[in-house]
Protein backbone atom coordinates (compact mmCIF):
# COMPACT_ATOMS: atom_id res chain seq x y z
CA UNK A 1 0.00 0.00 0.00
CA UNK A 2 1.58 3.27 -1.13
CA UNK A 3 1.36 6.29 1.18
CA UNK A 4 -0.89 9.10 0.00
CA UNK A 5 0.88 12.03 -1.61
CA UNK A 6 1.02 15.24 0.39
CA UNK A 7 -1.10 18.00 -1.12
CA UNK A 8 0.62 21.38 -1.62
CA UNK A 9 -1.02 24.60 -2.84
CA UNK A 10 1.27 27.17 -4.51
CA UNK A 11 -0.22 30.68 -4.75
CA UNK A 12 1.64 33.33 -6.78
CA UNK A 13 0.69 35.84 -9.46
CA UNK A 14 3.84 35.01 -11.46
CA UNK A 15 3.01 32.14 -13.84
CA UNK A 16 6.67 31.22 -14.37
CA UNK A 17 7.32 30.90 -10.65
CA UNK A 18 4.28 28.67 -10.27
CA UNK A 19 5.58 26.43 -13.05
CA UNK A 20 9.08 26.21 -11.53
CA UNK A 21 7.83 25.37 -8.04
CA UNK A 22 5.25 22.90 -9.34
CA UNK A 23 7.88 21.07 -11.35
CA UNK A 24 10.34 20.87 -8.47
CA UNK A 25 7.77 19.79 -5.86
CA UNK A 26 6.26 17.31 -8.30
CA UNK A 27 9.70 15.71 -8.78
CA UNK A 28 10.00 15.50 -5.00
CA UNK A 29 6.86 13.37 -4.87
CA UNK A 30 4.17 15.87 -3.87
CA UNK A 31 0.78 16.55 -5.44
CA UNK A 32 0.90 20.24 -6.39
CA UNK A 33 -2.01 22.61 -7.04
CA UNK A 34 -1.69 26.24 -8.08
CA UNK A 35 -3.63 29.49 -7.81
CA UNK A 36 -2.77 32.80 -9.43
CA UNK A 37 -3.78 35.03 -6.51
CA UNK A 38 -5.00 34.95 -2.93
CA UNK A 39 -8.68 35.04 -3.83
CA UNK A 40 -8.36 31.96 -6.01
CA UNK A 41 -6.24 30.33 -3.31
CA UNK A 42 -8.91 30.91 -0.65
CA UNK A 43 -11.60 29.41 -2.89
CA UNK A 44 -9.40 26.34 -3.49
CA UNK A 45 -8.77 25.85 0.25
CA UNK A 46 -12.51 25.81 0.94
CA UNK A 47 -13.07 22.94 -1.49
CA UNK A 48 -9.94 20.77 -1.12
CA UNK A 49 -7.75 19.14 1.50
CA UNK A 50 -4.33 20.83 1.51
CA UNK A 51 -1.38 19.87 3.73
CA UNK A 52 0.82 22.90 3.01
CA UNK A 53 0.32 26.35 1.50
CA UNK A 54 3.18 28.20 -0.21
CA UNK A 55 2.13 31.75 -1.06
CA UNK A 56 3.63 34.95 -2.36
CA UNK A 57 3.43 37.84 0.08
CA UNK A 58 2.40 40.56 -2.37
CA UNK A 59 -0.45 39.78 -4.77
CA UNK A 60 -3.45 41.62 -6.20
CA UNK A 61 -6.94 41.34 -4.67
CA UNK A 62 -6.08 39.13 -1.65
CA UNK A 63 -2.44 39.29 -0.53
CA UNK A 64 -0.35 36.70 1.27
CA UNK A 65 -1.07 38.03 4.78
CA UNK A 66 -4.83 37.83 4.26
CA UNK A 67 -4.47 34.34 2.83
CA UNK A 68 -2.28 33.37 5.82
CA UNK A 69 -4.87 34.57 8.34
CA UNK A 70 -7.72 32.83 6.54
CA UNK A 71 -5.78 29.57 6.20
CA UNK A 72 -4.91 29.57 9.92
CA UNK A 73 -8.51 30.27 10.89
CA UNK A 74 -9.63 27.30 8.81
CA UNK A 75 -6.90 24.91 10.07
CA UNK A 76 -4.39 26.21 12.67
CA UNK A 77 -2.17 23.11 12.26
CA UNK A 78 -1.69 23.56 8.50
CA UNK A 79 1.70 25.22 7.79
CA UNK A 80 1.86 28.28 5.56
CA UNK A 81 5.19 29.29 3.95
CA UNK A 82 5.65 32.83 2.55
CA UNK A 83 7.59 33.74 -0.60
CA UNK A 84 9.10 37.19 -0.31
CA UNK A 85 11.46 39.52 -2.16
CA UNK A 86 14.44 41.08 -0.34
CA UNK A 87 12.57 44.37 0.10
CA UNK A 88 9.70 42.74 2.00
CA UNK A 89 11.64 40.61 4.49
CA UNK A 90 10.35 42.74 7.37
CA UNK A 91 6.80 41.89 6.31
CA UNK A 92 7.72 38.21 6.21
CA UNK A 93 9.08 38.38 9.76
CA UNK A 94 5.78 39.95 10.81
CA UNK A 95 4.03 37.07 9.08
CA UNK A 96 6.04 34.59 11.18
CA UNK A 97 4.81 36.35 14.30
CA UNK A 98 1.27 36.09 12.96
CA UNK A 99 1.61 32.33 12.57
CA UNK A 100 3.37 31.57 9.28
CA UNK A 101 5.58 28.49 9.47
CA UNK A 102 8.54 30.02 7.60
CA UNK A 103 9.47 32.26 4.67
CA UNK A 104 11.67 31.81 1.60
CA UNK A 105 13.43 34.78 -0.01
CA UNK A 106 13.36 35.20 -3.80
CA UNK A 107 15.34 34.23 -5.77
CA UNK A 108 15.23 30.97 -3.85
CA UNK A 109 17.55 28.00 -3.78
CA UNK A 110 15.88 24.70 -4.68
CA UNK A 111 17.50 22.92 -1.77
CA UNK A 112 16.19 25.58 0.64
CA UNK A 113 12.67 25.01 -0.68
CA UNK A 114 13.11 21.26 -0.31
CA UNK A 115 14.28 21.56 3.32
CA UNK A 116 11.54 24.01 4.35
CA UNK A 117 8.79 21.94 2.71
CA UNK A 118 10.02 18.71 4.29
CA UNK A 119 10.26 20.36 7.71
CA UNK A 120 6.81 21.94 7.39
CA UNK A 121 5.11 18.70 6.40
CA UNK A 122 6.86 16.78 9.16
CA UNK A 123 5.67 19.39 11.63
CA UNK A 124 2.16 18.96 10.23
CA UNK A 125 2.38 15.22 10.81
CA UNK A 126 3.70 15.61 14.34
CA UNK A 127 1.51 18.51 15.38
CA UNK A 128 -0.88 17.85 18.21
CA UNK A 129 -4.38 18.60 17.02
CA UNK A 130 -5.50 20.78 19.89
CA UNK A 131 -8.27 19.33 22.02
CA UNK A 132 -9.21 22.88 22.68
CA UNK A 133 -12.22 25.07 23.02
CA UNK A 134 -13.21 26.46 19.65
CA UNK A 135 -14.12 30.08 20.30
CA UNK A 136 -17.15 29.81 18.02
CA UNK A 137 -18.57 26.85 19.92
CA UNK A 138 -20.49 27.23 23.16
CA UNK A 139 -18.96 25.41 26.15
CA UNK A 140 -20.65 22.12 27.03
CA UNK A 141 -23.42 22.42 29.58
CA UNK A 142 -22.29 21.45 33.05
CA UNK A 143 -18.56 21.34 32.34
CA UNK A 144 -15.87 23.75 33.47
CA UNK A 145 -14.26 25.82 30.73
CA UNK A 146 -11.36 27.89 32.04
CA UNK A 147 -8.19 28.94 30.27
CA UNK A 148 -9.73 27.37 27.14
CA UNK A 149 -9.52 23.96 28.83
CA UNK A 150 -12.57 21.75 29.28
CA UNK A 151 -12.95 19.67 32.41
CA UNK A 152 -13.90 19.59 36.06
CA UNK A 153 -12.16 16.42 37.28
CA UNK A 154 -9.73 16.71 40.23
CA UNK A 155 -6.59 16.59 37.99
CA UNK A 156 -7.96 19.43 35.84
CA UNK A 157 -8.93 21.46 38.92
CA UNK A 158 -5.30 21.14 40.05
CA UNK A 159 -4.18 22.32 36.59
CA UNK A 160 -6.43 25.39 36.86
CA UNK A 161 -4.85 26.25 40.21
CA UNK A 162 -1.32 26.06 38.76
CA UNK A 163 -2.23 28.16 35.73
CA UNK A 164 -3.80 30.86 37.89
CA UNK A 165 -0.60 31.13 39.89
CA UNK A 166 2.06 31.00 37.17
CA UNK A 167 0.46 32.27 33.95
CA UNK A 168 1.32 35.94 34.43
CA UNK A 169 4.95 35.39 35.40
CA UNK A 170 8.17 35.11 33.36
CA UNK A 171 8.91 31.72 34.95
CA UNK A 172 9.99 28.82 32.73
CA UNK A 173 7.50 25.95 32.64
CA UNK A 174 8.03 22.31 31.65
CA UNK A 175 4.85 20.49 30.55
CA UNK A 176 4.94 16.70 30.49
CA UNK A 177 2.34 14.18 29.45
CA UNK A 178 1.46 11.53 26.92
CA UNK A 179 0.82 12.45 23.29
CA UNK A 180 -2.60 13.93 22.77
CA UNK A 181 -3.12 15.27 26.30
CA UNK A 182 -3.12 18.94 25.25
CA UNK A 183 0.38 20.22 25.99
CA UNK A 184 0.24 22.96 23.35
CA UNK A 185 -3.16 24.03 24.68
CA UNK A 186 -1.65 24.57 28.13
CA UNK A 187 1.31 26.47 26.65
CA UNK A 188 -1.10 28.80 24.84
CA UNK A 189 -3.12 29.24 28.03
CA UNK A 190 0.04 30.35 29.85
CA UNK A 191 0.74 32.90 27.11
CA UNK A 192 -2.80 34.21 26.62
CA UNK A 193 -3.36 34.71 30.33
CA UNK A 194 -0.15 36.70 30.82
CA UNK A 195 0.86 40.29 30.22
CA UNK A 196 2.66 39.00 27.09
CA UNK A 197 -0.63 38.06 25.39
CA UNK A 198 -0.30 40.83 22.79
CA UNK A 199 3.23 39.78 21.84
CA UNK A 200 4.24 36.77 19.69
CA UNK A 201 3.57 33.17 20.65
CA UNK A 202 6.15 31.21 18.64
CA UNK A 203 6.03 27.42 18.63
CA UNK A 204 8.75 25.02 17.50
CA UNK A 205 8.35 21.27 17.19
CA UNK A 206 11.89 20.11 17.94
CA UNK A 207 11.17 16.63 16.57
CA UNK A 208 10.49 18.09 13.12
CA UNK A 209 13.81 19.89 12.73
CA UNK A 210 16.87 18.04 11.32
CA UNK A 211 19.75 18.10 13.80
CA UNK A 212 22.02 20.06 11.48
CA UNK A 213 19.40 22.82 11.15
CA UNK A 214 18.47 23.11 14.82
CA UNK A 215 20.89 25.94 15.63
CA UNK A 216 19.92 28.12 12.67
CA UNK A 217 16.23 27.47 13.35
CA UNK A 218 16.43 28.62 16.97
CA UNK A 219 19.06 31.36 16.72
CA UNK A 220 18.92 32.45 13.06
CA UNK A 221 21.84 32.98 10.69
CA UNK A 222 23.76 35.66 8.82
CA UNK A 223 24.07 35.93 5.08
CA UNK A 224 26.76 33.58 3.76
CA UNK A 225 26.87 31.50 6.96
CA UNK A 226 26.40 28.36 4.86
CA UNK A 227 25.42 27.32 1.34
CA UNK A 228 21.97 28.63 0.58
CA UNK A 229 22.08 31.44 3.19
CA UNK A 230 21.45 34.17 0.61
CA UNK A 231 20.12 36.60 3.24
CA UNK A 232 20.23 37.02 7.01
CA UNK A 233 17.35 35.45 8.88
CA UNK A 234 16.17 35.76 12.50
CA UNK A 235 15.66 32.63 14.56
CA UNK A 236 12.71 31.68 16.72
CA UNK A 237 14.18 33.26 19.84
CA UNK A 238 14.35 36.66 18.12
CA UNK A 239 10.84 36.31 16.75
CA UNK A 240 9.52 35.49 20.22
CA UNK A 241 11.25 38.39 21.99
CA UNK A 242 8.76 40.09 24.29
CA UNK A 243 6.46 37.08 24.05
CA UNK A 244 6.52 33.33 24.59
CA UNK A 245 8.58 30.61 22.89
CA UNK A 246 7.05 27.13 23.06
CA UNK A 247 9.55 24.30 22.46
CA UNK A 248 7.53 21.13 21.93
CA UNK A 249 9.26 17.73 22.12
CA UNK A 250 12.20 19.30 23.96
CA UNK A 251 13.68 15.84 24.52
CA UNK A 252 14.52 15.66 20.80
CA UNK A 253 17.10 18.48 20.98
CA UNK A 254 20.57 17.03 20.26
CA UNK A 255 23.11 17.04 23.07
CA UNK A 256 25.41 19.62 21.51
CA UNK A 257 22.52 22.08 21.15
CA UNK A 258 21.50 21.65 24.76
CA UNK A 259 24.58 23.59 25.89
CA UNK A 260 23.64 26.58 23.72
CA UNK A 261 20.04 26.46 24.88
CA UNK A 262 21.22 26.45 28.48
CA UNK A 263 23.26 29.60 27.84
CA UNK A 264 20.21 31.42 26.43
CA UNK A 265 18.15 30.46 29.47
CA UNK A 266 20.89 31.64 31.82
CA UNK A 267 21.94 34.87 30.08
CA UNK A 268 19.08 35.71 27.63
CA UNK A 269 21.60 36.23 24.81
CA UNK A 270 23.10 34.40 21.83
CA UNK A 271 24.72 34.93 18.41
CA UNK A 272 23.27 33.98 15.05
CA UNK A 273 25.02 31.26 13.07
CA UNK A 274 27.90 32.94 11.25
CA UNK A 275 27.45 36.15 13.27
CA UNK A 276 29.54 37.93 15.88
CA UNK A 277 26.95 40.33 17.29
CA UNK A 278 25.43 39.29 20.62
CA UNK A 279 21.64 39.50 20.55
CA UNK A 280 19.69 40.04 23.77
CA UNK A 281 16.09 38.79 24.04
CA UNK A 282 13.27 38.84 26.56
CA UNK A 283 11.53 35.50 26.09
CA UNK A 284 9.29 33.45 28.36
CA UNK A 285 10.13 29.81 27.61
CA UNK A 286 7.62 26.99 27.85
CA UNK A 287 8.82 23.49 26.98
CA UNK A 288 6.93 20.22 26.59
CA UNK A 289 7.81 16.55 26.32
CA UNK A 290 6.19 13.13 26.30
CA UNK A 291 9.47 11.56 27.41
CA UNK A 292 10.71 10.78 30.91
CA UNK A 293 13.57 13.32 30.98
CA UNK A 294 14.98 11.93 34.24
CA UNK A 295 15.41 8.61 32.48
CA UNK A 296 17.02 10.44 29.56
CA UNK A 297 19.43 12.09 32.02
CA UNK A 298 20.37 8.67 33.42
CA UNK A 299 20.95 7.44 29.86
CA UNK A 300 23.20 10.44 29.13
CA UNK A 301 21.01 11.87 26.35
CA UNK A 302 19.70 14.92 28.23
CA UNK A 303 21.70 17.35 30.35
CA UNK A 304 20.81 17.46 34.01
CA UNK A 305 21.61 21.19 34.33
CA UNK A 306 19.31 22.00 31.41
CA UNK A 307 16.54 19.89 32.93
CA UNK A 308 16.60 21.87 36.16
CA UNK A 309 16.62 25.15 34.22
CA UNK A 310 13.50 24.02 32.37
CA UNK A 311 11.76 22.35 35.27
CA UNK A 312 11.22 25.48 37.38
CA UNK A 313 7.45 24.93 37.32
CA UNK A 314 6.56 21.37 36.25
CA UNK A 315 3.06 20.68 34.91
CA UNK A 316 2.18 17.01 34.47
CA UNK A 317 -0.92 16.56 32.31
CA UNK A 318 -3.17 13.60 33.11
CA UNK A 319 -3.98 10.95 30.55
CA UNK A 320 -7.62 10.84 29.51
CA UNK A 321 -8.08 7.51 31.28
CA UNK A 322 -7.24 9.35 34.53
CA UNK A 323 -9.97 11.97 34.03
CA UNK A 324 -12.88 9.92 32.70
CA UNK A 325 -15.50 12.18 34.28
CA UNK A 326 -14.47 14.84 31.74
CA UNK A 327 -15.22 12.66 28.71
CA UNK A 328 -18.95 13.58 28.44
CA UNK A 329 -18.06 17.30 28.57
CA UNK A 330 -15.34 16.86 25.94
CA UNK A 331 -17.70 14.90 23.72
CA UNK A 332 -20.38 17.61 24.00
CA UNK A 333 -17.78 20.22 23.05
CA UNK A 334 -16.56 18.24 20.03
CA UNK A 335 -20.13 17.67 18.81
CA UNK A 336 -20.72 21.45 18.90
CA UNK A 337 -17.36 22.11 17.24
CA UNK A 338 -17.85 19.69 14.36
CA UNK A 339 -21.50 20.60 13.88
CA UNK A 340 -20.25 24.08 13.02
CA UNK A 341 -17.33 22.90 10.89
CA UNK A 342 -19.15 20.15 8.99
CA UNK A 343 -22.50 21.97 8.78
CA UNK A 344 -24.29 19.19 10.67
CA UNK A 345 -26.98 19.40 13.35
CA UNK A 346 -26.32 16.41 15.60
CA UNK A 347 -28.10 16.93 18.94
CA UNK A 348 -25.82 14.79 21.08
CA UNK A 349 -24.70 11.23 21.83
CA UNK A 350 -26.93 8.32 22.83
CA UNK A 351 -26.28 7.04 26.40
CA UNK A 352 -25.08 3.63 25.20
CA UNK A 353 -22.53 5.21 22.86
CA UNK A 354 -21.43 7.71 25.50
CA UNK A 355 -20.94 4.90 27.99
CA UNK A 356 -18.74 3.08 25.48
CA UNK A 357 -16.72 6.22 24.82
CA UNK A 358 -16.29 6.75 28.56
CA UNK A 359 -15.02 3.21 29.12
CA UNK A 360 -12.52 3.08 26.25
CA UNK A 361 -8.79 3.01 27.12
CA UNK A 362 -7.92 6.00 24.85
CA UNK A 363 -4.21 5.38 24.20
CA UNK A 364 -4.25 8.48 21.96
CA UNK A 365 -5.92 10.56 24.68
CA UNK A 366 -7.98 13.66 23.82
CA UNK A 367 -6.68 13.81 20.26
CA UNK A 368 -7.99 10.29 19.63
CA UNK A 369 -11.34 11.13 21.24
CA UNK A 370 -11.68 14.23 19.05
CA UNK A 371 -10.96 12.23 15.89
CA UNK A 372 -13.48 9.54 16.87
CA UNK A 373 -16.26 12.06 17.58
CA UNK A 374 -15.57 13.84 14.28
CA UNK A 375 -15.74 10.58 12.33
CA UNK A 376 -18.90 9.44 14.14
CA UNK A 377 -20.62 12.80 13.60
CA UNK A 378 -19.68 12.82 9.93
CA UNK A 379 -21.31 9.42 9.27
CA UNK A 380 -24.22 9.64 11.73
CA UNK A 381 -27.60 9.41 9.96
CA UNK A 382 -29.86 10.13 12.91
CA UNK A 383 -30.31 13.12 15.19
CA UNK A 384 -27.83 11.69 17.71
CA UNK A 385 -24.63 9.66 17.56
CA UNK A 386 -25.43 6.00 18.22
CA UNK A 387 -23.26 3.04 19.20
CA UNK A 388 -23.30 1.83 15.59
CA UNK A 389 -21.80 5.16 14.46
CA UNK A 390 -18.62 4.55 16.48
CA UNK A 391 -15.55 2.93 14.82
CA UNK A 392 -15.15 -0.81 15.19
CA UNK A 393 -12.12 -0.48 17.46
CA UNK A 394 -14.13 1.65 19.89
CA UNK A 395 -17.38 -0.28 19.64
CA UNK A 396 -15.86 -3.73 20.06
CA UNK A 397 -12.31 -3.12 21.32
CA UNK A 398 -11.00 -3.62 24.87
CA UNK A 399 -12.38 -1.17 27.41
CA UNK A 400 -10.70 0.43 30.38
CA UNK A 401 -11.55 -2.61 32.51
CA UNK A 402 -9.33 -4.81 30.34
CA UNK A 403 -5.79 -4.60 29.09
CA UNK A 404 -3.33 -2.86 31.44
CA UNK A 405 -5.77 -2.56 34.36
CA UNK A 406 -7.06 -6.16 34.20
CA UNK A 407 -4.60 -7.66 36.76
CA UNK A 408 -5.27 -4.82 39.21
CA UNK A 409 -9.04 -5.10 38.71
CA UNK A 410 -8.82 -8.85 39.33
CA UNK A 411 -6.78 -8.25 42.47
CA UNK A 412 -9.37 -5.80 43.74
CA UNK A 413 -12.13 -8.36 43.16
CA UNK A 414 -10.17 -11.16 44.83
CA UNK A 415 -7.56 -10.10 47.43
CA UNK A 416 -5.97 -13.52 47.11
CA UNK A 417 -4.77 -12.54 43.62
CA UNK A 418 -3.08 -9.33 44.76
CA UNK A 419 0.73 -9.25 44.61
CA UNK A 420 2.32 -9.74 47.99
CA UNK A 421 5.16 -7.23 47.45
CA UNK A 422 5.62 -3.87 45.71
CA UNK A 423 8.03 -5.57 43.30
CA UNK A 424 5.37 -8.15 42.50
CA UNK A 425 2.87 -5.42 41.74
CA UNK A 426 5.42 -3.64 39.55
CA UNK A 427 6.10 -6.82 37.55
CA UNK A 428 2.38 -7.50 37.16
CA UNK A 429 1.72 -4.00 35.86
CA UNK A 430 4.74 -4.23 33.54
CA UNK A 431 3.46 -7.52 32.08
CA UNK A 432 -0.01 -6.05 31.62
CA UNK A 433 1.37 -2.98 29.87
CA UNK A 434 3.41 -5.16 27.52
CA UNK A 435 0.30 -7.14 26.64
CA UNK A 436 -1.68 -3.96 26.00
CA UNK A 437 1.11 -2.52 23.84
CA UNK A 438 1.29 -5.76 21.85
CA UNK A 439 -2.50 -5.80 21.33
CA UNK A 440 -2.57 -2.16 20.21
CA UNK A 441 0.32 -2.61 17.78
CA UNK A 442 -1.16 -5.79 16.30
CA UNK A 443 -4.53 -4.07 15.84
CA UNK A 444 -2.87 -1.06 14.19
CA UNK A 445 -0.88 -3.29 11.83
CA UNK A 446 -3.98 -5.27 10.95
CA UNK A 447 -5.97 -2.11 10.29
CA UNK A 448 -3.21 -0.71 8.03
CA UNK A 449 -2.57 -4.05 6.27
CA UNK A 450 0.93 -4.32 7.70
CA UNK A 451 2.10 -0.83 6.69
CA UNK A 452 4.42 0.20 9.56
CA UNK A 453 4.44 3.88 8.56
CA UNK A 454 0.64 4.09 8.58
CA UNK A 455 0.43 2.05 11.81
CA UNK A 456 2.87 4.44 13.52
CA UNK A 457 0.75 7.39 12.39
CA UNK A 458 -2.37 5.68 13.77
CA UNK A 459 -0.64 5.05 17.11
CA UNK A 460 0.69 8.67 17.19
CA UNK A 461 4.35 7.59 17.49
CA UNK A 462 7.32 7.79 15.14
CA UNK A 463 8.02 4.99 12.67
CA UNK A 464 11.38 4.41 14.35
CA UNK A 465 9.71 4.28 17.76
CA UNK A 466 7.22 1.68 16.51
CA UNK A 467 9.99 -0.43 15.00
CA UNK A 468 11.92 -0.36 18.28
CA UNK A 469 8.81 -1.30 20.25
CA UNK A 470 8.06 -4.16 17.81
CA UNK A 471 11.61 -5.43 18.27
CA UNK A 472 11.24 -5.20 22.05
CA UNK A 473 7.97 -7.17 21.92
CA UNK A 474 9.41 -9.64 19.38
CA UNK A 475 6.86 -8.65 16.72
CA UNK A 476 8.07 -9.26 13.19
CA UNK A 477 7.62 -6.65 10.48
CA UNK A 478 5.78 -8.10 7.53
CA UNK A 479 5.23 -6.93 3.97
CA UNK A 480 2.06 -4.88 3.42
CA UNK A 481 -0.83 -6.87 2.01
Amino acid sequence: MLPEKKQILVVDDEANLRRVLSAQLGRDGYEVHTAEDGEEGLAFLKEHHIDLVITDLRMPRVDGMDLLRAALRDDPSRPVVLLTAHGTVDNAVEALKTGAFDYITKPFDQNEVRVVVKKALRTRDLASADATRDVSAAPPRGGSDRFGIIGESPPIQELYAILERVADTPTTVLISGESGTGKELVARALHENSSRRDRPFIKVNCAAIPKDLMESELFGYERGAFTGAVASKPGRFELASGGTLFLDEIGEIPNEMQVKLLRVLQESEFERVGGIKTIHVDVRLVAATNRDLKREIAAGTFREDLFYRLNVVPIALPALRDRRSDIPHLCAHFVAKFNARLKKSIEGIEPEALERLSSHAWPGNIRELENVVERALLFADGARIRLDDLPDEIRSGPSSSTGASAPLAAAAADPGLAPSTPDGLKEQVKAAMSKLERDLIERALKQTHGNVTHAARLLKISRKGLQLKMKELNLRERDPE
